[in-house]
């Protein structure tokens, strides 16, 4: 059988490309090259599924890792998982609003959201990275 123990990795590194790609499509996009923009927002939305799918292959077959952290880190490892997991489930939807608005050519109504939703995703990918960091290389 295939140790999945490289999947916590797998996942770190997909955080950190998604958070790349989002910041150059903001880049991208206020350089007005929206060709550049739109490769990078949907290599960012695979990035992100092909994540969730690693993700939830490893905690369903491996499961959990627990914080072995004492003192202060601990407060500070679970305020970043509290809010990284609490904002992870509610991006989802504004992920798909905005990319919908966005394939149905109503680019206002998008740039609306996507003002809203592009800076929770980038927290979102950054915040996975540092979970990573804390839980497997602490």
């Amino acid at each position: 059988m295939l140790s999945l123990t490289f999947l916590p990795t797998l996942n770190a590194f997909l955080n950190a490309l998604s958070a790349i790609l989002l910041a150059s499509g903001y880049y991208f996009i206020r350089q007005r090259r929206i060709a550049a923009h739109k490769r990078c927002m949907v290599a960012a939305v695979v990035t992100s599924c092909l994540f969730l799918a690693s993700y939830l292959t490893y905690h369903i077959q491996i499961g959990s890792k627990p914080f072995v952290g004492q003192g202060p880190i601990r407060t500070v490892y679970f305020s970043i998982l509290i809010s990284h997991t609490t904002l992870a489930a509610a991006i989802v939807p504004l992920v798909i609003i905005t990319l919908r608005r966005a394939w149905k050519g109503n680019f206002e109504r998008h740039a609306r959201i996507a003002r809203r939703t592009l800076p929770l995703w980038l927290y979102v990918s950054v915040t996975g990275v540092v979970v990573y960091w804390m839980l497997y290389r602490l």
